[in-house]
């Protein structure tokens, strides 16, 4: 615990003396520390290992910084997490930057620092290093996180758009959309009483799962900003071949519909940060699905599309009254601070 009478981050927190080290011994590394960590360098020093490695970088910024289902420091931990795995690499540490505004009540802090804890324990991997910095009550709002993540790539091949092909199908680990909906309903109706949650969750065991089933999986991301509606219109894009998402095989709850329809957006282009779209072989699907579901994150993966032979690079909706209508990137963010 910091001492009791810094009940609030203050500026002097941030200036590198004795108060930043009090809220680094009593706060951060309480919860965070591990051998690494612990020696407070300016840099870890990682084992050495063999084989490519996967660097990955990201700022969260959301707001509110805690809703329904996690919050800014889960967040931050599981969107590094993921982006490792959708390249096929184990993640081996996170560097984790904390940005936080004076006034922050430090039971506000106390609690994202657990959540950071538990999701890094989800995952299996450590923060190795870091770096905390105060800014000026009225510079920002409440505390952002910067991480940086470096793992080591298992998977022998290569997860990239050239490799798909007409034929294959695309698969999504379950249901779409609820963390952008969670987050909004929080932020823009907090009155508003709702069983929806944020799916924020590594998906690294799951991943790793899925690959030593199905050595031939082609590509992976995970549907953050932007949606599925993202990712499977800049798969068309990249490959050059007509992708098609069937709208009825797409899994959405009925809380989360209902979110969306009350808010005006479509849950095609809400953020999501526990899901990830996967490209495999049509041969492949039923091995896919049996190794997706059989992990809790992934109970109700489902195929939801197929890449066509046609060479337009067009993203199209199969509609459920047997229509279809062009799907394509956002114009802009749908939903400002959603990560």
């Amino acid at each position: 615990m910091m001492n009791s009478r810094h009940t609030h981050v203050m500026l002097a927190h941030g200036g590198g003396g004795q108060l930043t080290d009090e809220l680094i011994s009593e706060l951060i590394l309480p919860r965070l520390g591990n051998a690494m960590l612990n020696e407070l360098l300016d840099s870890a020093i990682l084992p050495a290992v063999s084989g490519k490695l996967a660097m990955t970088v990201d700022s969260y910024v959301v707001q509110p910084i805690q809703f329904p289902g996690g919050d800014i420091g889960r967040l931050a931990i599981s969107g590094t997490v993921n982006d490792l795995a959708v390249c096929g690499a184990e993640p081996m540490g996170i560097a984790l930057s904390l940005i936080l505004c004076e006034g922050l009540p430090k039971s506000t802090l106390e609690v994202v620092l657990d959540s950071i804890a538990t999701a890094a324990n989800e995952a299996g991997v450590k923060i190795v290093t870091g770096d905390t910095k105060v800014i000026g009550r009225n510079s920002g709002d409440g505390l952002y996180i910067t991480t940086a993540g470096l793992g080591v790539v298992k998977y022998p091949g290569r997860l990239h758009p050239d490799q798909v092909s007409a034929g294959d199908v695309l698969i999504i680990n379950g249901p779409i959309a609820d963390h952008g909906l969670a987050v909004m309903l929080a932020r823009e109706m907090p009155q508003v009483q709702s069983v929806l949650k944020s799916d924020v969750a590594p998906l690294n065991r799951l991943i790793a799962r899925l690959l030593a089933a199905v050595p031939t999986v082609k590509f992976m991301r995970d549907a953050t900003r932007g949606g599925l509606a993202c990712v499977a219109s800049d798969l068309a894009a990249r490959t050059g071949h007509r992708v098609v998402l069937d709208e009825g095989a797409i899994p959405v709850r009925p809380e989360t519909r209902h979110a969306a329809e009350m808010l005006g957006l479509d849950p095609l282009e809400v953020a999501n940060e526990g899901k990830v779209v996967i490209v495999v072989r049509k041969q492949d699907a039923e091995a896919a699905l049996a190794a997706l579901q059989g992990d809790e994150r992934g109970r109700e993966a489902r195929v939801i599309g197929r890449v066509e032979e046609a060479r337009n690079g067009v993203c199209e909706l199969e509609t459920s009254i047997g229509g279809r209508r062009i799907l394509q990137k956002p114009y802009g963010e749908q939903l400002p601070r959603i990560c």
